[in-house]
């Protein structure tokens, strides 16, 4: 049975409000979060993963965020199933990606992403390069990988500001740098992993540099108007409790290099989006991180289900109910808290899902379960 008149009316006039990022009009408020799917063999996007993509933007998805995708450096990647965002053959494959979508009536922006020191040695498709991040420190403060060098470092701000012209150059509405969840970019803003004594490490502003430093190559490398949208979190892969900050001046100090360098908009990383980030305030990540940046974000996190992100649900078959009451995201979003919502699991589970949501057929909402990761429908 449909949802009331009532409710769907205000999911639909919430929700269906055009967002504007520069030179990009987003055609509602809902994006699909990025989500690796290991579908690209040889680091090659096919027609698989262009119609996977182009079903959500066809079934209501105002932006798409591609999976993250390997910039061109060798370390940049632990597996040769994901796709990268360098090389004659991997480009055609995501301007195929483009078109679909575009056709389809969506917005697309690829995710661009190191994983740093969360790659295993010996691994991805350049299994001879060294593991790199910061300090040579893996996310559980054991040694893992070596420290970069300034050689390194170049390397890697070039090669993401080379993805950011070949995604303009391709056909895409924007960028998103994988900023977040202790891959390399939140390496080097993690105290735990970033103990540097040169100019990339030590207080909160200077483990900024390494990231500002791509942001600002990044703007130069594309037009002005061209978005660049960065994911941040707190917490990362199974270290939930981690902060980059653990007040508001704190999450201020790391994010303002980061505007000026030029974001255009945060995407703030949470596991649940209505938790409250700090004590005294109901703002979730994103709604602090707009009110000290001024800047757009998008906030994520567990929307549409009934269960907050885990990765063991991915392993252990399990099923994920769908939670249809949305109230407490139409309201966030109705006082502007943050601008667009991510969705993740509930569009693997259902590619319609923003559709459903929007005309108030929230009881037809297929439910996430883990065998649906098998494969790319």
């Amino acid at each position: 049975m449909p949802a009331s008149s009532t409710a769907a009316d205000r999911a639909a006039q919430i929700l269906s409000r055009p967002f504007t990022l520069g030179g990009l009009t987003v055609p509602n408020r809902i994006a699909m979060a990025p989500m690796t799917r290991y579908f690209s063999p040889d680091g090659v996007p096919g027609e698989d993963v262009a119609q996977y993509y182009a079903r959500r933007a066809a079934g209501g998805v105002g932006l798409v965020i591609t999976e993250g995708t390997y910039v061109g450096h060798d370390a940049a990647g632990d597996s040769d199933q994901v796709p990268r965002f360098h090389g004659e053959d991997a480009l055609a494959g995501w301007k195929n990606v483009v078109a679909e979508v575009h056709r389809a009536g969506g917005r697309i922006m690829p995710q661009l992403w190191h994983v740093g020191v969360t790659r295993a040695e010996g691994s991805g498709p350049f299994p001879d390069a060294p593991t790199v991040g910061p300090s040579g420190i893996g996310l559980d403060g054991n040694p893992a990988g070596r420290a970069m060098t300034q050689e390194d470092l170049d390397a890697v701000i070039e090669a993401f500001a080379d993805a950011a012209a070949a995604a303009e150059r391709t056909g895409f509405d924007g960028i998103e740098l994988h900023g977040a969840h202790g891959y390399l970019i939140d390496e080097f803003l993690w105290e735990r992993t970033n103990q540097r004594t040169d100019g990339y490490g030590g207080d909160p502003v200077a483990r900024t540099r390494f990231a500002a430093e791509i942001v600002a190559a990044c703007r130069k490398a594309v037009s002005a108007d061209f978005p660049i949208v960065l994911r941040t979190s707190q917490w990362k892969a199974f270290h939930y409790d981690a902060k980059l900050a653990a007040t508001p001046q704190e999450l201020e100090a790391v994010l303002t290099p980061l505007a000026e360098a030029g974001v255009d908009a945060f995407h703030s990383s949470t596991r649940r989006y209505w938790v409250p980030e700090f004590e005294g305030s109901d703002l979730n990540l994103a709604g602090w991180t707009k009110k000290l940046t001024g800047k757009a974000t998008i906030s994520v996190g567990s929307v549409g289900l009934d269960k907050q992100f885990d990765p063991a649900m991915f392993q252990d078959g399990s099923r994920t109910g769908v939670a249809s009451n949305i109230e407490n995201l139409l309201d966030r979003l109705e006082r502007d808290e943050f601008d667009l919502i991510a969705i993740g699991r509930a569009l693997i589970a259902d590619p319609e899902w923003a559709r459903k949501v929007l005309g108030g057929d929230t009881e037809a909402l297929i439910p996430f379960a883990t065998d649906q990761l098998q494969t790319l429908h």
